[in-house]
């Protein structure tokens, strides 16, 4: 009975867009294909296929999870602005396919609208390793500064953004982030460090602009020219431009080449001359690292917030928990930027499991072996995908059952040193996390680094292994 309402909700959503794809294309004449491809944890994309008059022709799809407007819910500016942002962007000689269609509430897609499909690399991965983008990497931080500039460049009044989007100035950017996280209640300490960190060094600024928000790399297509376009733009809103340099040059998005902080492929030196150049607009080293830094903060949050749509909906997936626990990552990288020092990695500890047959570590590894081997061997495309997800969520399993409970041990040692009393490790978090935010504790309280580059250094190496901030943190 599902599997036939299933198929019967997927016919419709078809034909829906059939209808729209006949008014919008010209020379419509029968759509081949429609396919949702992987990833896509905030919006939903697709790869549309149709026959028109000049042949078989490509088209792409940006839609709201289910269709349902949750950007506009969340105060974010929502796929129709989004669709504008594309289109004054490619006026501005921003590098954006052309945007064909906005759907209308008659069109029964909801949020949604359909665009020029461009044959080109996203995966950062690949644009920091591939052969094919060898002779242009050298040239992509420059060329990437230069296209901010013109982003930041474009006239809020004469499009009209200014009274669609929402202004936001970097301290309530800090203070919006930091209660989103608060209402989780999960006690995470190196989260609220950074957020006193960044209050206590909040920028001087007056100049306010467009900013895309998640100008970074995976959200641009690259050919072996250079960029193709610059994506999503589902954040934007006006405050201060240089939170998209920043943002670039998070750690996150270097794909573990760390030692390239632009995007994986490139330098500081050459992303801020290209800004210049471009704007004839000096860049502050110092005013660009405040939003390195709340890059890997506000992501850090991001990421806990996937794992609280997992539990609330509407896109209930398992790319979303799996999301959840790169928040370590991006703590990692905080402790890397603020409070660098020595630390040591918690051994493997003793397996408990004696003579049980088979123990919960086979069972788990059962289940991985067989999603990282059947299932991605006999699937494609965001089933694929999804499966490789799900198996990494079983790596993290595996890995806390040998050391988390070590790792929270000695947690929970040091914090009744820090706190200089004992209860459990809960009740500890808590009391540190509180001391946090009502500032009682002092940044740079004796003991306080060293326990939060221990246990930010230990999760992480349980979460991701093979994160560069891991690698970078091991190196102090």
């Amino acid at each position: 009975m599902t599997e036939s309402k299933n198929e019967h909700d997927k016919t419709g959503f078809e034909d829906r867009l059939t209808g729209v794809l006949s008014k919008s294309i010209d020379g419509f004449h029968a759509m081949i294909s429609c396919s949702r491809l992987s990833g896509g944890a905030s919006q939903e994309t697709y790869r549309i296929k149709v026959e028109t008059n000049q042949g078989a022709k490509q088209l792409a799809m940006r839609r709201s999870i289910g269709g349902m407007g949750e950007a506009a819910v969340m105060g974010l500016p929502g796929l129709l602005v989004e669709a504008e942002l594309f289109r004054h962007a490619r006026n501005a000689g921003v590098p954006e396919p052309e945007v064909f269609y906005v759907t209308q509430p008659e069109d029964g897609l909801g949020e949604a609208f359909i665009m020029e499909w461009l044959d080109g690399e996203t995966l950062g991965s690949r644009i920091v390793r591939s052969g094919a983008f060898e002779k242009i990497r050298p040239r992509l931080a420059y060329e990437c500064g230069r296209i901010l500039a013109r982003i930041h460049a474009i006239d809020l009044e004469k499009t009209g953004l200014n009274k669609v989007l929402a202004t936001v100035d970097p301290e309530s950017l800090v203070d919006l982030s930091w209660m989103q996280y608060q209402g989780y209640k999960t006690p995470q300490p190196m989260i609220d460090y950074a957020a006193r960190w960044l209050k206590d060094n909040l920028p001087r600024t007056t100049r306010k602009t467009l900013v895309h928000s998640d100008f970074r790399n995976g959200n641009i297509m690259f050919s072996p020219e250079g960029v193709l376009a610059v994506l999503d733009w589902e954040i934007a809103h006006i405050g201060d431009p240089m939170r998209d340099l920043g943002w670039i040059c998070t750690n996150s998005w270097r794909f573990g080449r760390s030692d390239l902080p632009v995007g994986g492929f490139g330098t500081y030196e050459d992303l801020f001359r290209g800004y210049e150049d471009e704007s004839g607009i000096k860049v502050d080293p110092a005013h660009v690292k405040f939003w390195e830094v709340f890059g890997s903060f506000w992501w850090a949050v991001g990421c806990l917030t996937m794992v609280e749509r997992f539990r609330n909906g509407p896109d209930r997936t398992v790319e979303r928990p799996g999301i959840g626990r790169r928040t370590s990552e991006c703590q990692v990288d905080c402790v890397n930027l603020l409070i660098p020092g020595p630390v040591t990695l918690v051994e493997t500890s003793v397996n408990s499991a004696g003579s049980e047959m088979p123990t919960i570590e086979e069972l788990v590894t059962s289940v991985k072996e067989f999603l990282h081997n059947d299932v991605m061997n006999q699937t494609q495309g965001r089933i694929n995908f999804m499966a490789r997800v799900a198996g990494n969520s079983l790596d993290i399993v595996l890995r806390d059952f040998k050391v988390g409970g070590m790792h929270r041990g000695l947690e929970g040692e040091r914090l009744m040193r820090l706190l200089s009393r004992e209860a459990d490790l809960e009740t500890l978090r808590w009391e540190l996390v509180h001391k946090l935010r009502d500032g009682s504790m002092a940044l740079d309280h004796p003991g306080l680094s060293e326990h939060l580059r221990a246990t930010v250094v230990n999760q992480t190496a349980i979460d991701q292994p093979v994160y560069s901030g891991l690698a970078t943190a091991l190196k102090n």
